[in-house]
């Protein structure tokens, strides 16, 4: 009876406290009577489901998240495609707007387009994504280090401020030519000039510093310099951005005079008292545990604060979340953690609703006539010409040569989101009609896009060299040299202590490079040093432990698998050693059959498993990323199953197949500088039937007596496998492990799967 208590409790409680309710309801009909209530006509039970369930949907709430779905889904799709072809995510994101918009959607699905984007709805898409601007530009602000404009050279900044003020100057230039016809009625020309002025000399800092990032020029002579002059830039352009709005807004400069003084007092209160007073707080708080809600819910009032003073001044909220960003304390750990915190409900969740707005009031079909387009080119022009040739000649002029010049201009070329921004205020504040909108959007794309063209196309002219390929060490032809790639430390000790088994007595003959490489989306200009210190500490203890030289190699990038088997190829290594990634949904059906992985979704193996160009059950259990490199690589790979892999005392070899055969070369390197025991087992007969097999054997165990053995057991006694330290086995022979559901996996050591290359 005990164990019958509480589910007799339970469904007494349940069923007696329903049984008063209901009773209640009862004795509550009664009093209706006399109060006029008037009964909903009779209706079909299917019609009333249907007449709720459309109320329900075009609810504003319903609506608004309807839209989030779409939109997210959508700019994710567009950024993955301009990853794939070596674009910046953020140009994907714009295109996505652009196509959601009436330009594309609206055009051809205008009935959808009305349904999921009606106009009542959008005010609260617009809100929302202000709100995910001024987080946005609270990062940028962060991303930035106000002492950037001291430690930086003299001619980093002539080349920023000589970048802003040509560009300016063409910007003026071509509004007075088009003033008469394209500005709107009742607005000043100089309101109108100097958005087109600032329009063209917008810079997108975020986005230049990731494609440093993704090219590995960080640490070089161009790289410092190029990111000094963003860096400078973006604070210099900011500024006269705050100057242009109070001027927009006063309609001259003699009546903004009182909004600008306001300004320099906001600007100097924050720089002189609340910076100091967050640098003390963020000398304490630096770590996750010490990061307590009561101390970021201080900096977040700040962020509000700072943006709702700057609104009412009259300079734009947005300049007032970048300007909190910029005082954040400068402790490298504080601001990596804060911005941890905000950047991905920033950039994942709201930002893509300010790209699909955008995209909402851009309308290429207004350009109707080809004068527009002609129009929409000379703007271009007038704004490659303004940025590129004269941040380019800047350069040259503070003695950079032209290969660097070229580049600099190039990347200081880049606009991005930046250049919505400003574009957004100009169409906010009436200055810029929806054609220019629309042209100016035009032109923010394509030099965006053009950045990474034009410095492949200025590389390939100049005949230049990265900067990041394989140590000058590595390329030495009389050394095996053994490339590990970790995506965590932990498993990076383990590759590293595998690949000292290998080469461990081969005095000097032997290279190993350690290569870490992070996602750009997840690292920060300003903290690349100390992350990539903090990621090889464990890495180089261990091969200062194990008295193994390694090459560290680290590089942010876009597209990390690609990068792995770049560098293994044209490194000419002689093995590439990666750790074999773990599946979310490993195991499971909605797994195997929908392809997930860490990823979530790989839309390219999807299209694969569409068009039958791959099974739905090929290459398990293997990650997307290790799947990738396997296909990709040029060298043979190994890819260790980890557990807790310590050195290769004694390793076990199953043979399958002649194809197997590859692997006794591995015995031998692990014989001879390890001084492994190796156990091989003959499954199928294909060593007692190949005399040249047995003759490599033989002459083995004559260099290295009692190292090597043969089994011809059919089936592995579990507790000789138990006694492995590790265990090699060929790819295919793995898949009929996997396929066949062995029982030896469940018994395994740490596993170094092993693909030659076809």
């Amino acid at each position: 009876m005990a164990k019958f208590k509480n589910s007799i409790f339970y469904v007494g409680i349940i069923g007696g406290f329903t049984a008063l309710m209901y009773w209640i309801a009862v004795l509550g009909t009664q009093k209706e009577t006399g109060r006029n209530i008037v009964a909903p006509a009779p209706k079909g039970q299917w019609e009333a489901f249907m007449d709720a369930f459309m109320h329900n949907i075009q609810h504003p709430l319903a609506m608004l998240l309807a839209q989030i779905v779409t939109i997210i889904l959508v700019a994710k799709l567009f950024g993955w495609i301009c990853s794939k072809i070596g674009q910046p995510s953020v140009v994907g994101e714009m295109i996505a707007g652009i196509v959601l918009g009436p330009s594309l959607f609206g055009l051809y699905f205008p009935e959808f387009s009305g349904m999921i984007f009606p106009k009542e709805s959008l005010p609260n898409l617009q809100f929302l994504s202000q709100i995910g601007l001024i987080l946005f530009m609270f990062i940028v602000g962060m991303e930035l280090d106000l002492k950037v404009l001291r430690k930086t050279s003299h001619n980093a900044v002539v080349v920023s401020h000589a970048s802003i003020i040509i560009p300016f100057a063409m910007g003026m230039g071509l509004a007075y030519y088009i003033y008469e016809t394209f500005a709107p009625d009742g607005v000043h020309f100089l309101s109108f000039g100097l958005f087109m002025g600032i329009a063209m000399s917008i810079t997108a800092f975020p986005v230049l510093a990731r494609i440093v990032q993704e090219r590995g020029i960080t640490k070089t002579k161009l790289g410092t310099l190029v990111i000094a002059c963003a860096a400078a830039d973006d604070i210099t352009a900011w500024c006269i951005l705050a100057a242009v709005i109070a001027v927009v807004k006063a309609g001259s400069v003699v009546s903004s005079f009182y909004v600008i003084i306001m300004a320099v007092a906001y600007v100097f209160l924050m720089l002189k008292l609340v910076r100091p007073f967050l640098a003390r707080i963020g000398s304490i708080y630096t770590s996750k545990e010490t990061l307590t809600k009561p101390i970021v819910a201080m900096f977040f009032v700040t962020l509000i604060i700072s943006s709702y003073v700057t609104e009412a001044i009259g300079i734009h909220a947005l300049f007032g979340a970048f300007m909190a960003g910029a005082i954040m304390p400068d402790n490298i750990k504080f601001r990596t953690l804060f911005i941890e915190k905000v950047e991905d409900v920033a950039l994942v969740l709201l930002l893509p609703l300010f790209f699909v707005f955008t995209g909402l009031r851009t309308q290429i079909g207004l350009l109707s006539e080809p004068g527009l387009w002609k129009l929409t080119a000379i703007i271009i022009a007038v704004a490659v010409t303004g940025k590129f040739i004269g941040s380019a000649l800047a350069a040259k002029f503070v003695g950079q040569n032209w290969k660097d010049s070229l580049s600099i201009g190039a990347l200081m070329n880049t606009r991005g989101l930046m250049e919505l921004v400003v574009l957004n205020i100009g169409y906010d504040l009436g200055v810029l009609t929806p054609t220019v909108f629309s042209m100016m959007v035009l032109m923010a794309l394509i030099t965006t896009f053009m950045t990474g063209p034009a410095l492949d196309l200025i590389n390939w002219a100049f005949k230049s060299k990265q900067e990041d390929e394989i140590p000058a060490e590595i390329s030495q032809a009389n050394k095996f040299k053994v490339l590990i790639s970790f995506a965590n430390p932990e498993r990076g000790k383990s590759l590293l202590r595998l690949a000292h088994s290998l080469i461990r007595k081969l005095n000097g003959n032997a290279a190993v490079t350690a290569m870490y490489l992070t996602p750009t989306n997840e690292l920060h200009h300003f903290d690349v040093e100390q992350h990539e210190k903090e990621s090889f500490i464990p890495i180089v203890e261990e091969s200062e432990n194990l008295n193994q030289k390694i090459t560290t190699l680290f590089k942010a990038s876009n597209d990390i698998d690609s990068d792995i088997t770049e560098v293994a190829n044209k490194g000419d290594y002689d093995l590439l050693l990666v750790g074999v990634g773990n599946s979310i949904f490993e195991g499971s059906l909605l797994g195997k059959i929908l392809g997930f992985t860490t990823r979530i979704i790989n839309p390219e193996k999807l299209l694969n498993q569409v068009t039958g160009k791959e099974s739905l059950f090929e290459n398990s259990p293997f990650d997307e990323s290790t799947i990738a490199v396997l296909n990709k690589s040029k060298v043979p790979v190994g890819v260790l199953i980890d557990k807790d892999f310590k050195n290769a005392d004694k390793v076990f070899i199953p043979v399958f197949s002649e194809n197997d055969t590859f692997l006794i070369k591995f015995a031998q390197k692990l014989i001879k500088n390890s001084e492994s025991q190796i156990t091989l087992l003959d499954v199928s007969d294909h060593i007692k039937n190949n005399a040249e097999l047995k003759e490599k054997i033989r002459a083995i165990e004559q260099t290295a007596p009692n190292h090597i053995s043969v089994h011809s057991e059919k089936i592995i006694d579990k507790e000789l496998l138990g006694q492995q330290e590790l265990m090699l086995v060929s790819m295919e022979s793995w898949k009929k492990l996997v396929d066949t559901k062995s029982l030896w996996l469940s018994n395994i050591p740490s596993t170094l799967i092993i693909k030659e290359p076809v």
